[in-house]
């Protein structure tokens, strides 16, 4: 949203039927010049919080002898070096345990992690293709409620394309394509239930709805 008022950029500047206009705000409390300095102070203090819960700048075990083998009797062969490194000094105290070291866990948890990172490049591949449409530009922001004060009286459960894209960056909210395609259909019916059908916002959510059965073809 736009907080300069408007007398003081109107008539200067282009402003585009359909183009979403932004502003950039040089805030007077802050000195741009040493964000560098203000970035290392924050980092000085979050370390010193974790130093606070965390033992790994007090504890240093000493280095493992040469020719050191570990005790492996009555471990299977499969487990052999799961149950080496865990004989390791350090590493059962950090937590670790036999099942998180074993080849299986560690596959599978690589396997859903690059599943996971999968899914959200498609996901984000998709949104950007829709932000990219001439009539998605009504729903690239949340609905200004300050300005449209009955919308959340009509419309219970608001949702936009800025919103979603976060969602996905975020990384935890969409586990399926389906669950994206749910979500700006809900986008295209909320447009369609807050306004005109013979408004200009009406068409586009019309458009795009035609729009997302070519992007999602098999929902």
């Amino acid at each position: 949203s736009i907080a300069m008022p408007k007398g003081r950029f109107h008539g200067f500047i282009k402003d585009y039927d359909g183009g979403t206009m932004m502003e950039c705000y040089i805030h007077p409390s802050i000195d741009f010049t040493r964000v560098p300095e203000m970035i290392q102070a924050q980092r000085e203090f979050l370390m010193k919080r974790v130093r606070v819960v965390a033992k790994s700048h007090k504890i240093v075990y000493p280095p493992l002898k040469k020719g050191w083998m570990p005790a492996l009797e009555g471990v299977s062969r499969a487990n052999e070096t799961a149950a080496r490194a865990m004989a390791i000094p350090g590493v059962m105290e950090a937590g670790w345990t036999i099942a998180d070291l074993t080849s299986g866990g560690l596959g599978c948890s690589k396997d859903a992690d690059r599943q996971k990172s999968q899914l959200k490049t498609e996901l984000l591949s998709l949104i950007r293709k829709t932000e990219e449409q001439q009539f998605s530009w009504p729903f690239r922001e949340p609905v200004d409620t300050t300005e449209v004060k009955d919308y959340l009286e009509i419309i219970k459960d608001p949702i936009d394309l800025s919103t979603i894209e976060k969602r996905i960056r975020k990384g935890d909210w969409y586990k399926s394509k389906q669950m994206l395609h749910a979500d700006l259909m809900r986008m295209v019916d909320n447009c369609k239930l807050y306004n005109d059908a013979t408004s200009p916002y009406y068409e586009c959510a019309d458009n795009l709805e035609k729009y997302l059965k070519t992007l999602f073809p098999d929902i």
